[in-house]
């Protein structure tokens, strides 16, 4: 399996089964990261980081502050899709790592950018 970014028409596949999704609150300006596992054709989440809390998110009661960054486990079901929300007014667009590296992925003129699980053809 890997992992497809549809953006409008156009998809790009990641030929991966773990990558870390990076974004900074366009209203707190707090990095966030989500690390996310490929598994049986779903994304799931298996950890989640943030720098902070405000407006509405805070880490929740279980997270453990490692090295500056509240860590926790969300408890979400497995997803065949994520839909990322695209601003003009982000200050940092989402980010994808991966191997060592990351890229930002594309803006997207404000519509969302969606990621699911795909064949890798």
């Amino acid at each position: 399996m890997s992992l497809c970014v549809l953006t409008g028409t156009k998809v790009t596949t990641f030929a991966i089964s773990f990558f870390t999704l990076v974004w900074t609150h366009s209203v707190e300006k707090v990095e966030w990261q989500e690390d996310w596992r490929i598994i049986n054709s779903k994304l799931k989440i298996v950890e989640a980081r943030v720098k902070g809390s405000g407006a509405g998110m805070e880490p929740p009661a279980d997270s453990k502050l490692i090295k500056g960054w509240w860590v926790y486990k969300p408890k979400v079901s497995a997803k065949d899709e994520l839909i990322l929300a695209t601003s003009e007014t982000n200050i940092k667009n989402w980010n994808i790592c991966f191997n060592g590296k990351c890229e930002e992925l594309p803006k997207n003129e404000n519509k969302p950018l969606k990621l699911y699980a795909c064949d890798s053809k």
